[in-house]
């Protein structure tokens, strides 16, 4: 192996937010009497809060009646916030329409797949495709701009609210028989990519292709998840376009993506390109905070753009909607702010400030009580607001850099999803299972689309690229060429663009680059031995077996006993291709094991950690920018952890006493070299 000849991240910098990290929180002053704003926003103010998200589900109030509209009590209400000192990110109200709406337009109502169509009283009632309702987002997106457009206050806007339920009403259906018409041409052309003769599947004209979301010809659903993705982003584009032409070149526009971070109906890359940014809503749920499963979805998400990102929503303690709603722990809440931070997020929004007196959600976890007053969180979350602003100097201008990467594509999320072949093969698991270990060698790792630029990456890891068409194999063995060194996972390079067997086997077209393939895969029962040069362990779940047909290519991992078929068999092959190397896994490892074979391929790369040493327990986040390099460092376990300030940096938060970096359980420390 080699290291690749560039070492830096392609990773563009910090966006131009207020130049200050944002701390804040959903306000909806529509739900209080005015009287109650000022006091609301005094105690905002008090915490170090510096913005507010307003009005994504204010639709019947900005609208009370079909042509009437009311934006004078938003009006007041930014003008309350700037008197403040708050900055305003304003919703359209597209996720909840109003009850006049649906009942006199029934056709704006989204179908489920079982053609039961929605009634109002919840929200997301509304059929994405309805060219109606996109008329009716359309124009109040439009008055919402021309009235803020150029507030002082205002400075960004968010698109609708965690866009979620796709539907199967007639109008999603002749749009998916278009779509797939624009797509294909044909019908021939699409009978033949999706192999339609098997089980006389083969199709005569356009409208006898079932618009639904049941398991099907393997083409056909991944068609349908396209779609879904075609759907939600004209969708947001009809409210883009309504927007952008009224506003000012300062304010941003972006959507909030939920799902945990890891939604699988729709292609984030794609929703996320029109945007000026990212954000996404960080919960944990039931439980505590899951350190590597946050940090690799905080890089995840940071990879949609490849630039900074926004939490738009984030617990405040605790959520209504898990098994157990518990609260996490004291200093949990502030400790996950800072891991958004130390991963790129320009700033943390809470959801939200005060407790609903009425509602679906009145249980969530809040900053204020339903009389106004402080909840036990307050305090935690004043504290953090007043680090965010004494590492405002340090932090402006900066983003995460990394030698490293993690590499997906959604079309392979989904063809895993629609045939996982075995019930305990977990996608964020086995992504996780590689992330872990590569966060511990490098301490900052960036997860991007495969097709992304990759030239600045020292060592790159593909978990599970299913599929692998012939033009992103093409890509990924330029990066190879040039110097990179390429891991590729088990499951890679299985089918094409048309979710069909890759007909060279896998992995695909790379196949006479890596000098081997896979013969077989098997779903494991058990346990299966694996040793050689990184070591010996177990893989479990998933086996395949590999062959070598050029002497070139090396062979690191073998199996042992546990599978007839495996036994003796190369787990893993790697070849050298210019001045890189490709490799191929074909197993799922054990973490120590894992943990070798990843510490060696990167150190044969030449990554180093960026940060150094550290006691178990805590984390490096590093971000880099105007000739400054921050560190932010957190320790999530449950003892104190000491160490030495590093000669050269200076203390920007925490404590140092006689030069010792003292961390306390969910204890932080922000350094700049």
């Amino acid at each position: 192996m080699c290291a690749a000849a560039v070492a830096q991240s392609p990773t563009p910098g910090a966006l131009h937010l207020p130049g200050e990290p944002l701390i804040g929180a959903a306000w909806y002053p529509e739900q209080w009497p005015e009287q109650r704003w000022d006091a609301d926003l005094t105690q905002m103010q008090k915490a170090g809060l510096n913005v507010v998200r307003v009005g994504e589900f204010a639709w019947s109030r900005m609208e009370p009646r079909e042509g009437v509209y009311d934006l004078d009590w938003l009006e007041r209400a930014v003008r309350d916030a700037e008197r403040h000192h708050i900055y305003v990110i304003l919703g359209t109200p597209t996720d909840a329409p109003p009850a006049w709406l649906t009942a006199k337009y029934p056709d704006t109502l989204r179908v489920d797949a079982n053609g039961r169509r929605a009634e109002h009283g919840d929200r997301r009632q509304f059929s994405y495709s309805s060219p109606r309702y996109r008329i009716f987002c359309s124009d109040i997106a439009a008055r919402m701009a021309e009235r803020f457009g150029h507030d002082p206050d205002v400075i960004g806007w968010q698109i609708g609210n965690e866009y979620t339920d796709e539907s199967f009403d007639g109008s999603a259906r002749q749009q998916f028989h278009a779509w797939l018409k624009a797509r294909y041409h044909t019908i021939d052309a699409l009978n033949r990519d999706w192999t339609t003769a098997y089980w006389s599947q083969t199709y005569d004209n356009w409208d006898e292709i079932p618009l639904t979301n049941a398991p099907g010809n393997p083409g056909l659903m991944l068609a349908h998840r396209r779609f879904v993705t075609a759907t939600w982003l004209s969708f947001q584009q009809v409210q883009i376009d309504a927007i952008r032409p009224h506003i000012d070149s300062r304010q941003f526009i972006t959507t909030n993506l939920g799902g945990l971070g890891w939604s699988d109906h729709f292609d984030h890359y794609r929703i996320c390109a029109p945007l000026t940014l990212a954000s996404w809503d960080d919960y944990v749920g039931q439980g505590h905070l899951q350190v590597a499963r946050n940090a690799a979805m905080h890089d995840f998400v940071r990879g949609w753009k490849r630039q900074n990102f926004l939490v738009m929503e984030t617990q405040p303690g605790f959520v209504n909607w898990a098994k157990v709603n518990n609260s996490l722990y004291p200093g949990e809440t502030r400790a996950m702010a800072w891991q958004a931070i130390g991963h790129g997020a320009e700033g943390v929004l809470y959801w939200q400030w005060r407790d609903a007196l009425n509602g679906q959600e009145q249980y969530h976890g809040a900053i204020v009580g339903p009389d106004g007053t402080p909840l036990p969180i307050y305090p935690e979350i004043r504290e953090t607001a007043e680090e965010f602003h004494r590492a405002q100097a340090a932090l402006a201008g900066t983003a995460p850099q990394s030698d490293v990467a993690i590499i997906l594509t959604y079309d392979s999320r989904w063809a895993l999803d629609f045939q996982p072949h075995t019930a305990r093969y977990d996608q964020l698991k086995v992504l996780l299972d590689f992330y872990r270990p590569l966060a511990q060698v490098a301490q900052s790792v960036d997860i991007v689309e495969a097709s992304a630029p990759l030239n600045g990456y020292k060592f790159v890891i593909a978990p599970a690229l299913n599929v692998l068409p012939p033009q992103l194999a093409k890509h990924l063995l330029g990066y190879v060429r040039q110097g990179g060194v390429l891991l590729l996972g088990p499951r890679s390079g299985m089918k094409d663009e048309n979710n069909s067997l890759n007909v060279e086997r896998q992995p695909g077209s790379l196949v006479p680059a890596l000098g081997g393939r896979v013969e077989q895969f098997y779903a494991l029962e058990a346990p299966v031995q694996v040793s050689g040069d990184f070591g010996a362990g177990m893989a479990d779940i998933w086996g395949e077996m590999l062959s070598v047909h050029d002497p070139a290519t090396t062979i690191p991992l073998r199996y042992g006993g546990g599978n007839g078929w495996l036994q003796g068999k190369p787990a893993m092959i790697e070849h050298r291709i210019g001045r890189g190397t490709l490799a191929y896994l074909g197993a799922l490892l054990d973490p120590s094991l894992m943990h070798a074979t990843i510490a060696e391929m990167a150190k044969q790369a030449g990554v180093q950690p960026v940060f150094g040493p550290v006691p178990a327990g805590v984390e490096v986040c590093r971000r880099i920018g105007g000739g400054r390099e921050v560190f932010i460092l957190i320790n999530h376990g449950q003892t104190s952890a000491k160490m030495a300030l590093p000669a050269g940096m200076r203390l920007v938060v925490g404590d140092a006493p006689g030069g010792n970096i003292l961390l306390p359980p969910q204890g932080v420390v922000v350094l700049q070299r």
